[in-house]
């Protein structure tokens, strides 16, 4: 099994085996792999199952993200690599690989895959239930799992500020903010911060929280320094940019 090690000044900290398709690090506690520290970005990396391989990505940060004391984008991680986020190391081990050679995680399928099949199971359910007249109480997915009900997708409408598009629907789990080229809301403008805010989507809910602890961030004209659920019709301001929340119909 795949495990990554914390490590500050060689002492290791915490260990975390892999267990999920992906994991996140970064100083908010909702990540996997939390580093409370003001010199990693909220949401700084994620580590994921692809191709036959684990491969961290850097989400944005400020500081970056360096393997073996090289900046990196994206890159393929192998047994006793070195993830250096912020002041911390983070020790990717994957003993197992070494004899049996890569094997994906025991937890399920890579993720890219996992959120493809889950969306092609319920279209077939769906197929299904229209074709026999199945009532919506007894309806089952392909899978035998109960399907579930209609997810409400939150969408996330400009109205002040210069942006790549004036609406942007939020069906990721992580929609990044900023002026960086891996944001999905990209904001224009030479002083534009290069990561400004995060929108993480959790069971169905929406919460925002500022990259950076410097990034002023508000919500209905109040400053928020943490995460802060998002309801239909909050106004959230960063920067220059002013949008409004909302559930698409």
């Amino acid at each position: 099994m795949a495990k990554l090690y914390l490590k500050f000044e060689q002492s290791v900290l915490k260990e975390i085996p892999l267990t999920q398709a992906a994991a996140t690090i970064g100083r908010l506690p909702d990540n996997t792999l939390q580093i409370d520290n003001l010199a990693v970005s909220g949401h700084h990396a994620k580590i994921y199952w692809n191709d036959g391989h684990y491969v961290v990505e850097d989400l944005g940060s400020l500081n970056g993200t360096y393997v073996n004391n090289k900046r990196v984008g994206k890159a393929t991680l192998i047994h006793g690599d070195q993830v250096l986020i912020g002041k911390h190391v983070v020790e990717f081990k994957n003993e197992g690989s070494l004899a049996l050679g890569a094997s994906a995680p025991k937890a399920g399928p890579p993720a890219p895959k996992l959120d493809a099949t889950v969306v092609l199971d319920t279209r077939q359910a769906q197929e299904m239930i229209a074709e026999k007249g199945v009532p919506a109480a007894a309806a089952y997915s392909v899978t035998g799992a109960p399907v579930p009900a209609k997810e409400r997708i939150g969408l996330l409408t400009v109205l002040e500020g210069k942006t790549d598009q004036t609406k942007y629907v939020l069906t990721g789990k992580m929609t990044m903010i900023g002026k960086s080229s891996m944001a999905t809301i990209q904001l224009k403008g030479f002083f534009a911060p290069t990561t400004a805010a995060l929108i993480s989507k959790r069971d169905g809910k929406y919460f925002v929280a500022p990259s950076e602890k410097k990034i002023k961030l508000k919500v209905n004209g109040e400053d928020v320094t943490t995460q802060r659920e998002l309801i239909a019709g909050d106004v959230i301001e960063v920067g220059k940019l002013k949008a409004s929340f909302s559930f698409q119909e």
